[in-house]
């Protein structure tokens, strides 16, 4: 059973609009958790987001018996917590353990309630929170904070709208070190599963992993010479393909063993493992072929083949022409601001540019708020035909 908030307070809990934050701190948090509290002090809102909340809860099952799962109070405050921060789940459960106002606002007394939140718990009731959920409880958060810029009833709004990038947590890609992440997961994934089974052939996973990487090693480190003698240079050319040549048939002698194995565990059952292995494989075997035609055939990869991270694969290779940032590697994301900056939309673009998105999102922006009659942008979303296309928009 899961409730949005128990109203019965327990003993200690300190009642949500009574609890004192530090109005003169500059940190993010105190206010993350002052925002917070008006929502939930102000009648109107509280009972927008709490229906909203309460939608989540299937109609079928029973809000009187069972165990108790997170109350969605809870999860929204965490939820909100982790976006305003931009931090991880471990700094999250860090705050929900230690930080005592947010503690708080989460509902814990401060010396009877020992509640302690687990990692995996935590990420499985924040991720429950889906992306339309929190669009709608964006839109009661925007008109209070216009009620509270006292907007006048009826009053347009004028929006600018951007894009940048969301970095995601990936190292440099180069396909050298795209391989090696895709062989160590194949190494260690099919190494564990036979030990787990009982099966043989992968005792020395851990020492082949170490062995793996000594050749990964030598085609990182190994470098064209910079020699005016053509003699030197076509021996270090040759150094340079047999080094990559041994780095290839060490990753496809693993892949074949790995594939061997997979058979015997598909025949178990072990269906979970084996397509975790073959995602791994599949990435392998891109990344070899790639290789191969870069060094040793000379071949140009198109950037539509080339993939930059395996666990993040919505990894995008983002170049805005800022200065002192020539790459960024993540997924662009626009917003539509307005004159009180408030956020009213926003649209990840999923291999999409500037250019793609100015009239959708000028579309999706007024299902919303009606009252936008205005928005710039920068130059990299304009074309003459996008300028009369926003118009109709605005006509419709």
């Amino acid at each position: 059973m899961r409730h949005v908030k128990n109203p019965q307070l327990h003993f200690g809990e300190v009642n949500i609009a009574d609890i004192n934050i530090d109005a003169r701190s500059r940190d993010d948090v105190p206010a993350i958790l002052k925002g917070l509290q008006y929502i939930y002090t102000n009648d109107t809102a509280r009972k927008k987001v709490f229906s909203t909340l309460a939608a989540i809860i299937d109609p079928s099952v029973s809000t009187e018996v069972g165990r108790p799962g997170m109350a969605l109070w809870r999860i929204f405050v965490l939820a909100t917590v982790k976006l305003g921060l931009n931090c991880d789940f471990d700094r999250l459960q860090e705050l929900a353990n230690q930080h005592n106002t947010l503690r708080q606002m989460l509902g814990h007394s401060g010396w009877e309630d020992t509640t302690v939140y687990k990692l995996q718990t935590i990420i499985d009731n924040v991720s429950a929170l889906k992306p339309s959920v929190l669009a709608e409880i964006n839109q009661v958060i925007v008109e209070s904070g216009h009620e509270v810029a006292k907007k006048k009833p009826g009053e347009t709004l004028r929006t600018r709208c951007d894009s940048f990038v969301v970095e995601t947590d990936v190292h440099y890609p180069t396909d050298v070190n795209l391989l090696w992440d895709a062989m160590r997961k194949i190494i260690e994934l099919t190494g564990k599963a036979c030990e787990s089974e009982n099966l043989s052939g992968w005792r020395q996973y851990r020492f082949n992993q170490k062995q793996f990487k000594k050749y990964y090693r030598k085609a990182q480190k190994i470098k064209h010479s910079t020699s005016k003698d053509e003699e030197k240079r076509a021996a270090q050319c040759e150094k340079i393909y047999q080094t990559y040549r041994e780095y290839l048939f060490e990753a496809e002698r693993l892949i074949e063993k790995s594939k061997i194995t997979l058979k015997t565990l598909n025949d178990l059952g072990k269906i979970f493992q084996v397509e975790q292995i073959a995602h791994y494989i599949q990435h392998a075997v891109r990344q070899i072929d790639q290789i191969d035609r870069r060094v040793l055939k000379g071949e140009v990869i198109p950037h539509s083949e080339k993939v930059f991270s395996i666990f993040e694969e919505h990894t995008e290779w983002v170049s805005k022409g800022k200065a002192g940032v020539p790459v960024e590697l993540g997924v662009r994301v626009s917003i539509i601001e307005d004159q009180y900056q408030f956020v009213l939309h926003h649209r990840i673009m999923w291999n999409e540019t500037d250019d793609k998105v100015a009239v959708p999102i000028i579309k999706e922006a007024k299902q919303r708020y009606p009252l936008i009659n205005q928005c710039s942008f920068d130059k990299g979303y304009y074309s003459k035909a996008k300028v009369s296309r926003i118009s109709l928009c605005d006509h419709a």
